[in-house]
């Protein structure tokens, strides 16, 4: 499935490194094909303000789009 930039997504998976986890939501901010293996994309990660917190490169197995039955949720940024 290709994602639309400036589309949000939800992690699928935990990034430990940027101190994100399974369930974030990011924004979709930058595309790039790949004919043999995976696509990926860039994400950008806003804080509850609106601040930015991350920015990273992910292959497209670790975003989903939004569903139906989801429920959006607040949790602290851990230091």
């Amino acid at each position: 499935m290709k994602y639309k930039l400036f589309e949000e997504v939800v992690l699928n998976k935990d990034i430990p490194e940027k101190n994100l986890k399974k369930g974030d939501i990011a924004t979709v901010v930058e595309y790039y094909p790949v004919s043999e293996y995976e696509d990926g994309y860039s994400l950008e990660v806003f804080n509850a303000l609106g601040d930015t917190i991350a920015v990273i490169t992910v292959p497209e197995s670790a975003i989903q789009s939004f569903t139906e039955n989801e429920v959006l949720s607040v949790r602290l940024l851990a230091a």
